[in-house]
């Protein structure tokens, strides 16, 4: 079988792992320097590295270097685009949920 990811299978890969997820929560708050982004972890730099190429692969975050400092900026509408789908999800599961107690709210009472 072909491996053939879609945009949306990257990103939810990239979200699956706490430590990206986390570093994705700290960028929300705004740009950071990945070594300000890698302080709390205890993992070695180019462990930490490995998440941040994931996080850039999926298009989560983008980084640019300034002299010897690389700093990390989240795209927002790549994270949207995941968004949305939940949001859809969420939609449709909540149809279900209410046509489910509509049912059980509309038959009769049973023999207890």
């Amino acid at each position: 079988m072909v491996n053939q990811q879609t945009p949306l299978d990257t990103v939810f890969h990239a979200l699956a792992d706490p430590t990206r997820r986390a570093v994705i929560g700290r960028l929300l708050h705004g740009a950071a320097p990945v070594k300000a982004l890698a302080g709390p972890f205890t993992m070695g730099l180019p462990a930490f590295l490995k998440h941040l190429a994931v996080l850039e692969g999926a298009g989560l975050i983008r980084s640019e270097k300034r002299g010897r400092v690389r700093t990390c900026h989240i795209d927002a509408d790549r994270l949207a685009g995941a968004e949305s789908w939940l949001a859809d999800q969420r939609a449709i599961w909540q149809g279900r949920a209410d046509r489910l107690a509509d049912l059980v709210e509309s038959q009769p009472p049973g023999k207890e």
